[in-house]
């Protein structure tokens, strides 16, 4: 019973430290963009902003395409947090979003995106323009590592 007993205290340890490898220890940045738009039926949109991760300051650009209900533009100057991300990598990539929202020469606007990589940006802020949408959207979010800047 005591050669079981080393065994059985490692298989534990090792167990533990599995499970103490989850989404909740992934590090949560901040994100600022804006973003210009524009579309009748296809939208296309793109804009620039900061990730702020791990006391330094990412510049990245947006890249946008949607399709559905889209009439207008707006400029969108968003503000939220990026979760779920493990290392800076995780950031760029494609982003999906389905949503809905509208602006009459100023509003609210919010919006919910998520990479295959599980980093999931929420972001809201005030809209300026005329637009009212309901559609899918893909978004392209680049990572520019070579203009950071402490925090």
């Amino acid at each position: 019973m005591t050669k079981r007993r080393p065994s059985l205290i490692g298989g534990m340890s090792l167990a533990v430290a599995l499970g103490c490898a989850t989404p909740a220890d992934a590090v949560t940045g901040t994100v600022r963009v804006t973003v210009a738009k524009a579309g009748f039926i296809v939208g296309a949109g793109g804009g620039n902003g900061i990730l702020t991760f791990r006391h330094r300051n990412y510049p990245f650009t947006v890249q946008g395409l949607s399709l559905g209900l889209t009439a207008g533009a707006s400029i969108n100057k968003l503000v939220g947090r990026a979760e779920y991300i493990n290392e800076l990598g995780d950031f760029a990539g494609t982003y999906s979003v389905v949503g809905a929202g509208g602006a009459v020469f100023g509003g609210v606007g919010g919006v919910q995106l998520r990479n295959a990589k599980g980093v999931t940006i929420t972001l809201q802020g005030p809209k300026a323009g005329v637009e009212v949408s309901a559609n899918v959207t893909k978004v392209v979010i680049t990572l520019d590592r070579s203009r950071s800047t402490p925090d």
